[in-house]
């Protein structure tokens, strides 16, 4: 394991990748919960605020374990400025898709979000000149088409034009562009850090990029709310556990980032779809219905694309 840590394979991005997308599975089932207590934003607030100490923890077990984590990185003006970009575009993305909630559209909106991985590859290409590989492309468009069967809403509004043009839709296209962007800035960060190490690399940008999600989400939701910040404290037993998986995800997120350019990372992670439909499909004993076993032959079609080199 020791020997792993000190290297970095060419392969090694994708287990991190499914690492990341399995913790994030078991993180949404669990804020899914809290959501319908605490209300949208403080739930959100739970994935940032109880994550910190994970974070924390995780240095601490480097710093002992891995000889590169006791040298502190370069923290340059530049790798601050990623990080904290990223960390506010991805609390506006979280914003964008509360707004399309209220609309009338939302499956529509949910549809569009699902476009990141397309929008990564294009402000990856703007931003971080790199450029994805054909077979990427394909990979990512079959994943994006699958994706999006699955979110498709019903007949009666994907079919109607206006559903598409409505301010809902609108919200959950920036929501999905905002995510993209959070994604590249986490990934220039990593770059502009040029850390001895990923797994270093990872540590420090979820520790810096959670510790100001924490500091401006929370000050919000405290001066926002009318309970400010109480009810989170007494959901402390499930906010651990949304908290342990989510700083885990977003920790292997942030490895990923540093290990491999974001369109493979997140083309991959979308197999946290996969995830998601085996556990509710699981516990429902449902049957998926064509467009969504098409939608999911077309995901795992990318997925493996993706990971064929």
């Amino acid at each position: 394991m020791s020997a792993l840590l000190s290297s970095s394979p060419d392969w090694l991005w994708v287990p991190v990748v499914l690492v990341a997308a399995l913790a994030q599975t078991v993180r949404n089932t669990a804020q899914r919960s809290l959501t319908s207590e605490l209300g949208t934003l403080p739930a959100t607030l739970v994935r940032f605020l109880y994550g910190l100490p994970f974070a924390l923890l995780y240095l601490a077990v480097l710093y002992l374990w891995l000889p590169a984590a006791r040298v502190l990185p370069n923290f340059s003006a530049s790798y601050v400025g990623w990080i904290a970009l990223g960390a506010l575009f991805q609390i506006l993305a979280t914003a964008a898709l509360l707004r399309a909630m209220e609309e009338r559209n939302f499956a529509v909106a949910v549809t569009l979000a699902k476009t990141e991985v397309l929008q990564v590859a294009l402000f990856a290409a703007v931003f971080l000149h790199e450029l994805p590989t054909a077979l990427a492309l394909v990979a990512m468009a079959l994943s994006t088409l699958g994706v999006v069967a699955l979110s498709l809403p019903g007949r009666g509004q994907w079919l109607q034009w206006s559903a598409w043009l409505s301010p809902s839709a609108l919200y959950g296209l920036a929501g999905g562009a905002c995510f993209a962007v959070a994604t590249v800035c986490f990934r220039g960060g990593a770059l502009a850090l040029d850390a001895a190490s990923p797994w270093v690399s990872g540590a420090w940008g979820v520790l810096l990029a959670q510790s100001l999600q924490s500091v401006g989400l929370g000050a919000w939701v405290a001066r926002r709310s009318p309970q400010g910040l109480a009810p989170l404290w007494r959901a402390w037993r499930v906010s651990l556990l949304t908290g342990a998986m989510g700083a885990m995800a977003s920790i292997a997120w942030f490895t990923a980032y540093a290990l491999q350019n974001v369109g493979p990372v997140r083309t991959l992670g979308m197999i946290e779809v996969v995830f998601s439909y085996f556990v509710s499909r699981r516990i429902l004993s449902e049957h998926l219905a064509w467009q969504e076993k098409a939608g999911m032959l077309l995901v795992v079609a990318g997925l493996v694309l993706i990971c064929w080199p």
